[in-house]
């Protein structure tokens, strides 16, 4: 979506940051972390101040939001306080208006001032030198303490009277809070003073960007500026909590697995209180009710050893295959590139078939987006294969890319890989299940993989 007809009025820039130009975190006593008292200060002569500066304006004056890069996605935030930037948020990523928002912070002095009028206190619950509560709840405290700043989303009770806009929250009682860990971020967010109500910066539905090409790709003529920080670490978005019901419960899960989270005090029983599925009803958290992280073509999730059977009875007559491979798959349960295979041909009648592979990477067509806004890609959606005749029309044609063994990696490349495996004009994706319990993020990977895919074949 490169400028839709009606929308190219508005011209996207894409300006790139790296952090570690703008100048220097400066951090006070007595925490010397995030969770404290910090500052940063600019270097006046660099281009990445500067380009971040740029985009703080926009967050403060512009009713268009601004994306940005966190550890997680990247997101597309706007000054939370103001309905009318809230209200660009929606437009721009065509969201569902109850789908509710995550406002992102850059410390624990900022949150509080969200939940009360009064000075910060500490993190054991009460102001120096006085007895008034702490407006953060007891039972987030030992989360925040270990995973803040970093890829976990806490709800929290809506203030009265609400400092939010109405649309952040729609009609829940409560709104769901992080601090992301990358200093991009919390950069951005301190210098604008605000508290910036971020999505994912992806057109909805679709897989979450991980890169700022990504973002480019779906929302260039929706929104006037994208930084360009790198590619996220992470890869999937937050895990999001409920402490304030018994026992307390995931709503969504993400970079911080439910075994980390038990090992908290007062979150030794927690639950899961999702569904990997789309949920009906007023979702009190993102991600809990629609289809999400969906490519164009069709997703078949498989559990168990992929073969030549399997797929040619799933592809059926189309032609274009993409494959994402993890633990075990490889290419090793397929005929070599360049042979012929009996498979039903686009009139559903047996036949040979060639057999063409072609091995590529999750980011093979998305390069990184310029500062013109500008990026190298092809010019329509395309396969590329190693054998002569891919053009036939019963040639079947297969592009796989790896996203690597280890869950940290398969986390980190997967919404990439669906992304480019769309690019390459493929009619259905075949992607090797994992475990839900191998690593901290792999709950969420397959609860990604769930809400994307049409099927889910078990061995």
């Amino acid at each position: 979506m490169d400028g839709k007809e009606g929308e190219s009025h508005i011209k996207t820039q894409v300006l790139p940051v790296d952090v570690n130009n703008i100048g220097e975190f400066v951090f006070h006593e007595p925490e010397k972390s995030f969770l404290g008292h910090w500052d940063v200060q600019l270097r006046k002569d660099s281009h990445d101040a500067a380009n971040l500066l740029q985009a703080v304006k926009r967050l403060q004056t512009s009713s268009l939001p601004v994306a940005f890069p966190t550890e997680t996605v990247y997101g597309l935030g706007a000054d939370a306080t103001r309905e009318d930037a809230v209200a660009g948020i929606y437009k721009a990523k065509q969201r569902p208006a109850d789908n509710p928002l995550i406002v992102h912070i850059s410390s624990l002095t900022q949150l509080r001032r969200l939940l009360s009028s009064s000075s910060a206190p500490g993190l054991d619950g009460t102001h120096p030198g006085d007895t008034r509560q702490d407006p953060i709840p007891a039972i987030y405290h030992p989360l925040i303490s270990r995973f803040w700043p970093g890829p976990l989303t806490i709800l929290l009770p809506l203030p009265e009277p609400s400092p939010l806009a109405p649309s952040v929250t729609g009609t829940l009682s409560t709104f769901g809070v992080r601090m992301p860990s990358s200093r991009l971020a919390l950069a951005l967010i301190h210098l604008a003073g605000l508290p910036i109500a971020a999505p994912s910066a992806n057109a909805s539905t679709r897989p979450s960007p991980t890169t700022a090409a990504h973002v480019l790709h779906d929302l260039s003529g929706r929104i006037e500026l994208i930084l360009d920080g790198g590619p996220c670490s992470v890869g999937v978005e937050s895990t999001v909590v409920d402490g304030l019901v018994h026992p307390p419960v995931i709503l969504r899960p993400g970079g911080v697995s439910l075994e980390m989270l038990r090992q908290c005090s007062g979150w030794e029983h927690a639950e899961v209180g999702y569904r990997d599925g789309a949920e009906t009803g007023v979702p009190r958290a993102p991600g809990m009710k629609y289809k999400h992280y969906s490519p164009t073509a069709r997703v078949i999730l498989v559990h168990g050893p992929l073969s030549l059977q399997l797929l040619t009875k799933h592809l059926g007559q189309r032609r274009n295959v993409g494959l994402a491979t993890t633990k075990t798959w490889g290419v090793g349960g397929l005929p070599a590139s360049g042979a012929y295979v009996t498979a039903p041909t686009l009139e559903g009648e047996d036949t040979l078939r060639r057999f063409t592979i072609q091995n590529r990477t999750a980011e093979s067509s998305f390069a990184t987006a310029n500062i013109n806004g500008q990026r190298d890609k092809p010019d329509t959606a395309q396969t590329y294969t190693n054998g002569e005749n891919s053009e036939d029309p019963d040639t079947i044609n297969v592009v796989s890319i790896d996203l690597g063994t280890e869950t940290a990696s398969i986390a980190q490349n997967l919404f990439s890989a669906l992304r480019e495996l769309d690019l390459q004009g493929v009619d259905v994706i075949f992607v090797e299940a994992i475990s839900a319990t191998e690593g901290h993020a792999a709950a969420a990977v397959m609860n990604r993989l769930r809400k994307a895919a049409e099927l889910e074949i078990q061995p």
